[in-house]
């Protein structure tokens, strides 16, 4: 098959190289516009980019997918499918409808579950036991189309939003060529979604506030989804720290305050129980174990973790 591929992130990866050793025709990728990122803000590919030039394929980065002239280039290289996998944009009907096959999107939950761009951070912070992979027939909606093929996954309790995404990252490249193999041969027919929908909007830096009026262990679970990014923080002595790791203990204590601070263990008062904070992350230094983060700083019991910044 002819195919043009549509990514941007890591996630993304596997899927191109799944397409690439599968025999089918890469056309073209397209990815998002460079960006500026690091304290120099200099001009950075996305990981699609980076590894779609090193195998020498025509990439496309249009600012905008909707301008007509974009589809019309699409529409020259004659694909026979389009394959999305989080790019980033919403694509207008010119090109959902161009390829014969339609565009084939592979989405990290099991549809109607989840809709929109956060699926594997969702589906972490709300306790959830599974999720899986789903490919999808791309219409109009957001993540409505009819489900071509799917497959489920355990979400171990140690996971993370980013080892939950390796995962699914590299089963969803495992499926997309199942299902362009069943589209082909006629073996795969599309049927409607089925249950009820919810929806996983995309993440922002401040969604990372935590709550601790909440449970310990709905604390530990949105620690988990938030980590690497945008990552879970609170304010300590007036800095903002990341807490990347931690565990829901028995015990009582006011919401947010520090019931034990000793040489390896830091324990906060949650809505239930206690959050023991296993690892950090403090304003402009490294991720860290909680026992080199209370070296040489003086926290106490009684101290409180703040939801703004207080000196």
């Amino acid at each position: 098959m002819r195919i043009i591929f549509f990514g941007t992130p890591e996630f993304a990866v596997p899927s191109l190289y799944a397409l690439l050793d599968s025999g089918h025709e890469v056309l073209a990728v397209v990815t998002q516009p460079d960006k500026q990122s690091g304290r120099g803000r200099h001009m950075t590919a996305c990981p699609v980019k980076q590894e779609a030039q090193r195998t020498g394929r025509m990439i496309l980065q249009p600012q905008k997918v909707k301008e007509a002239a974009f589809a019309g280039e699409l529409r020259q290289l004659t694909p026979d499918v389009i394959v999305v996998v989080a790019y980033g944009q919403i694509l207008p009907p010119e090109i959902i409808h161009l390829p014969r096959y339609g565009c084939i999107n592979v989405h990290a939950s099991l549809l109607p579950k989840y809709r929109g761009a956060a699926p594997i951070n969702r589906a972490i912070i709300n306790g959830d036991d599974k999720t899986g992979i789903t490919t999808m027939l791309m219409d109009e909606g957001m993540d409505t189309g009819p489900i071509l093929l799917q497959t489920e996954i355990a979400i171990e309790e140690g996971d993370t939003a980013g080892s939950l995404s390796d995962k699914l990252s590299r089963l969803g490249a495992e499926i997309l060529i199942k299902t362009l193999t069943g589209l082909e041969q006629g073996d795969i027919k599309p049927r409607p979604q089925s249950g009820d929908a919810s929806y996983a909007p995309a993440l922002k830096k401040t969604d990372g506030l935590i709550l601790w009026s909440k449970p310990a262990r709905e604390l530990c679970n949105f620690i988990r989804g938030m980590n690497p990014w945008p990552g879970a923080y609170s304010f300590l002595k007036g800095k903002r720290v990341k807490i990347l790791k931690a565990a829901a203990l028995d015990g009582a204590g006011a919401s947010g305050v520090v019931i034990k601070a000793a040489q390896n263990e830091l324990a906060v008062g949650a809505g239930e129980g206690l959050v023991s904070i296993l690892e950090v992350q403090p304003e402009g230094k490294p991720a860290m174990s909680i026992s080199a983060f209370l070296q040489g700083r003086k926290i106490s019991e009684g101290m409180r973790c703040y939801e703004y910044a207080v000196d």
